[in-house]
Parts: structure tokens; C-alpha cells; sequence
């Protein structure tokens, strides 16, 4: 995998503002999310940063494959970053903003960090496009 691609996919998220973050558990079953942040945390490895779900984080204790898109529909421009997860960092905890009964109350809300190492990216666009490596 070429550095430069990689640097081109972070630049691209960050100017549409908005990454999806593909997991699966122990049974293949999918999950998708959406990450407002990605950072190079140096070659061939990066971070997103979001509030994620619970199923997300389930997912990757039990599989850490991960499939993050990155795309601009106006251009037509995008990149499929695959690789595994290697660690989940808490920078964030918001609770205490419900009022009502303690019963109902919703667990509280964690912003998370997932460090990945990239294996591959391969193009992504809505034009026919075979999937090999960038």
C-alpha cells in the first residue's frame, strides 16, 4: 500500500466529513457506523474518532477486521481502507443530562478512538470499478 494513497483517503474524510466504519461479529453479521474524524497515527495506521454504538465495539472484541469508506458523491471520489483493529481509547464520557426516572435512564454516551492498522485500500466510487489495490 502506497503512503501517499493513504494520506489522500485521511484528506478526503476529513474534507467530506464523514467516514463509514463497517464492522462484523463472531458470525459475520454487519454493522455500520459513521465517523465524523480520522488521523494518521503514522504509516500504515490511522484513528477514527466517534460517539460509536455498542455494536461496534462488541464487533471488534470478537473480530477485528474493519472496513472504513471514505467517499465524496459529488466527484465520485473514494477509498475502502481494510484492515484489523488494534486497540479502543475512551476520550469522552457524557452522562447525567437525562431528567427523568433513573429506570429509564440511557446508558451514557462514550466517544471512542479506534486505532487501525491498514492493510489495504482499493478504490471506491459509484462508476464501474474493479476492486484492486490503490
Amino acid at each position: 500500500m502506497k503512503p501517499e494513497v493513504l494520506e489522500r483517503a485521511i484528506r478526503l474524510a476529513n474534507r467530506v466529513g464523514v467516514a463509514l466504519v463497517a464492522t462484523a461479529d463472531d458470525k459475520g453479521s454487519p454493522h455500520v457506523a459513521a465517523s465524523s474524524k480520522i488521523e494518521a497515527e503514522g504509516h500504515p495506521r490511522i484513528s477514527v474518532s466517534e460517539w460509536f454504538c455498542p455494536g461496534t465495539l462488541s464487533n471488534l472484541q470478537v473480530n477485528p477486521k474493519i472496513s472504513i469508506v471514505v467517499w465524496d458523491p459529488e466527484s465520485d471520489t473514494g477509498f475502502q481502507l481494510l484492515g484489523e483493529s488494534e486497540g479502543i481509547q475512551q476520550t469522552a464520557v457524557m452522562n447525567g443530562l437525562y431528567k427523568g426516572p433513573e429506570e429509564e435512564s440511557p446508558l451514557p454516551q462514550v466517544k471512542r478512538k479506534i486505532f487501525v492498522r491498514v492493510d489495504s485500500i482499493i478504490r471506491f466510487c459509484h462508476a464501474p470499478h474493479s476492486d484492486l489495490e490503490e
